[in-house]
């Protein structure tokens, strides 16, 4: 299969990597690290060690490929979605953080779009060099055709001919609504506070700040429709915090690095869709504003 993976950070790499093992991969991503990897190959460490090759280009303009597999960062889907509206792709598949990149897709591409969610972990170590921390799993659910298990079917395929934990949802919009849980708890607390993810593990101070965060998004998915339980939330970020304790998470690395942030589609999300619902997020709220104040302050806005 002929795979695009749009959005060679770390994640995008670690699975463009992998996938070239079976696969023709190319990576769409940012100099250094395309330079690097064009020159000597992308080096894979920590779960696995593994030199592979896949292509590499800092233009996403008129690509061709079965799937194309977006990583970018919330903030630049649209661009991303123009982008490979220049070129032919079979279909698109989201892996990203936050909520909305989807249907950003399907107003910009007339290809089949699935949803995704990946707990897999990883680090762009320096150019050329991704490091693998967590094996996770990967779930991909139809977004549109909403029906559209086959194309769904067929991503999970391409994942497991490499030896990835992957699988298929008939209910990708829980999923995400879970994801955006667990990411909105864990994210701003982590970036404010300089932690790594098992500081939020209970009990204390930053684990209940976390987990009310987590609980107002699960109270805003119900509301909108998306059966989604407190106690179902509280136990997926706790997991997560127990299974990635070492590691700092996106909007951590984001602060450290200086760079933009996804707030917007993560906290921002929460706080957009409970002002339409009619509800309360005050934590979401408070840390979506602190985060976009550090932003501000750095001129990242």
């Amino acid at each position: 299969m002929e795979i695009l993976i749009f959005g060679a950070g770390s994640l995008g790499s670690l699975l463009g990597g992998l996938l070239s093992r079976a696969h023709d991969v190319t990576l769409v991503g940012r100099d250094p690290h395309v330079a690097a990897v064009r020159e000597a190959g992308l080096r894979i460490t920590g779960v696995a060690d593994l030199d592979t090759a896949p292509s590499a280009t800092t233009d996403g303009t008129g690509a061709s490929a079965d799937l194309a597999l977006l990583t970018v960062k919330a903030y630049d889907t649209e661009a991303a979605a123009r982008d490979l509206a220049t070129g032919d792709v079979g279909a698109v598949c989201s892996l990203q953080n936050g909520m909305g990149n989807e249907t950003t897709l399907a107003d910009h591409l007339d290809v089949p779009i699935v949803a995704g969610t990946a707990t897999v972990g990883a680090r762009l170590a320096d150019p050329g060099h991704v490091e693998w921390l967590g094996r996770g799993r990967l779930t991909v659910g139809p977004w549109r055709p909403a029906d559209d298990v086959e194309t769904a079917e067929r991503v999970v395929a391409a994942l497991r001919a490499v030896d990835l934990d992957a699988d298929v949802t008939t209910n990708v919009r829980a999923r995400l609504w879970e994801k955006l849980a667990i990411n909105a708890a864990i994210n701003p607390v982590t970036a404010l506070a300089r932690v790594e993810n098992g500081a939020l593990s209970p009990p204390g101070d930053l684990a209940d700040l976390a987990t009310t965060a987590g609980v107002e998004t699960a109270r805003v998915a119900r509301a909108t429709g998306t059966a989604l339980s407190d106690a179902a939330v509280t136990e997926a970020i706790e997991a997560v915090v127990r299974g990635t304790a070492r590691n700092r998470s996106s909007m951590h690395q984001d602060v450290v690095a200086g760079r933009r942030t996804e707030v917007e589609a993560i906290n921002g999300y929460v706080v957009e869709r409970a002002e339409v619902a009619g509800e309360s997020v005050p934590v979401n709220r408070t840390l979506a504003t602190l985060i976009r104040g550090w932003e501000a302050g750095t001129g990242l806005r």
